[in-house]
């Protein structure tokens, strides 16, 4: 936990196609409730896809409350900022391919962002980003994720129960299942409305590795 920490405290680089200003691949990621404006603990998974990539490869993060009190208002401005965020980025570099990374209520964004958000305790719901834009992403890692649904076809870890705000039917990710990974394990307060919160905060420690091999697999190396 300790080496991933320090990993995402790390500058954050960038080296661009020449002419062009954009990186072959774009990460964007979205921080767990309560840490500080920036990357967060997804970081260190960011860090490491950088620094093992054989692309060129920048990294930002999308800027949102990420509160847990008043969660819904905090995950809907966070669905709507990335969104925007994610648009921007393809129409500025239309080439480049994208990674979404999100940890807890940043996988919740990125999962809204990708099927629509809003629902059952989280409000009205919103459309899912136009897919002139989802297609230009190559892969996305959600790690504790409360929206999570058991038995899905790209759910990986040990957990058997729907999360705490489930995806609706008509929410559903797996039209993108190929090019995602939603890592929760039994017992997680958020993902598997258990609680285990030593759960929720061991994904980066147990499953960065096996993400980072996904995501590479995906960008082709």
């Amino acid at each position: 936990m300790l080496l991933y920490a320090l990993l995402a405290l790390f500058p954050v680089l960038s080296l661009a196609i020449p002419g062009t200003g954009c990186t072959s691949i774009g990460i964007i990621t979205a921080r767990a409730s309560t840490e500080l404006p920036g990357e967060g603990v997804i970081g260190s998974l960011a860090q490491l896809i950088q620094t093992r990539s054989r692309q060129t490869v920048s990294r930002a993060n999308v800027d949102y409350p990420a509160l847990l009190f008043p969660y819904g208002t905090s995950s809907a401005a966070g669905t709507a900022a990335l969104k925007t965020q994610l648009t921007e980025a393809v129409r500025r570099c239309p080439d480049q391919g994208i990674v979404l990374l999100g940890y807890s209520q940043g996988a919740h964004v990125v999962g809204d962002v990708l099927g629509g958000g809003g629902g059952t305790g989280l409000g009205l719901k919103t459309p899912p980003v136009s897919t002139d834009v989802s297609k230009k992403v190559k892969a996305f890692v959600l790690m504790g994720d409360p929206r999570h649904r058991a038995e899905q076809s790209f759910n990986a870890g040990t957990a058997k129960r729907n999360g705490l705000f489930p995806r609706e039917a008509d929410q559903s990710l797996e039209g993108f299942a190929s090019s995602g990974v939603s890592y929760c394990d039994t017992g997680d307060t958020f993902c598997d409305s258990g609680i285990d919160t030593v759960t929720h905060l061991a994904y980066t420690a147990k499953y960065n590795d096996k993400a980072l091999q996904f995501v590479l697999d995906r960008i082709g190396g």
